[in-house]
């Protein structure tokens, strides 16, 4: 029973955390928030896109102890925002509003990282999580690179929850910065692995709880 009871848990914790990472992709992976803010919400959002996927690829992938789980986990991820894009398409707005974030290709560098290391967790966090980080803002600006244009779908299917002061603006592109992808990644690689740390630490937690 109380092995039923763990597996349960765990396996209720990844659905929890690839539900959130779904709705997080929704909320800033639309071209709205892509366009109003330009790169400043690129950098946003690979920060937050590299820590979800994170915490929830080196739980599973701990919690199995066998590589390719992370990868398995980032295609959980991948399908249910496909999934939940029908929902905006159901409302009027082409399927490609809301850009997919490529989860895969950065889940498969923790995998191997996990492979490579001969399952050694701590090097699976440090170097996994670097890698995450840095790999997934590229990916994700190859990525939107390859999408029609925003700006004007932006203009053409405004969302209709927008508040007055985020009507679709022209970006105002290297106002700040100009290197978005650098500075995408060097924030999300310095944060991952934290969050790597976070997501080991959780099935520790949950074995706890659960014994």
């Amino acid at each position: 029973l109380m092995v039923w009871l763990r597996r349960t848990t765990h396996y209720l914790f990844i659905v929890v955390v690839a539900v959130n990472s779904t709705l997080l992709t929704i909320n800033a992976g639309d071209y709205i928030f892509y366009t109003d803010w330009a790169w400043t919400s690129f950098v946003v959002f690979s920060i937050s896109q590299s820590t979800m996927l994170v915490v929830g690829a080196i739980y599973y992938m701990l919690f199995t102890g066998v590589p390719g789980t992370a990868t398995y986990y980032a295609t959980i991820m991948t399908i249910y925002t496909w999934v939940a894009k029908g929902a905006w398409f159901a409302l009027g707005y082409p399927y490609d509003f809301v850009v997919t974030p490529v989860w895969i290709p950065s889940a498969m560098l923790l995998d191997l990282t996990y492979w490579a290391t001969r399952r050694n967790k701590h090097a699976a966090i440090i170097i996994g999580g670097t890698l995450v980080g840095l790999s997934l803002p590229i990916f994700n600006m190859i990525n939107l690179l390859l999408v029609r244009d925003p700006l004007e779908m932006a203009f053409k299917y405004p969302r209709p929850t927008l508040p007055p002061y985020m009507t679709p603006i022209e970006p105002q592109v290297g106002k700040f910065y100009n290197s978005p992808v650098a500075l995408g990644s060097g924030a999300a690689a310095v944060l991952s692995v934290p969050i790597a740390a976070l997501g080991a630490k959780l099935n520790t937690w949950t074995y706890r709880w659960m014994a």
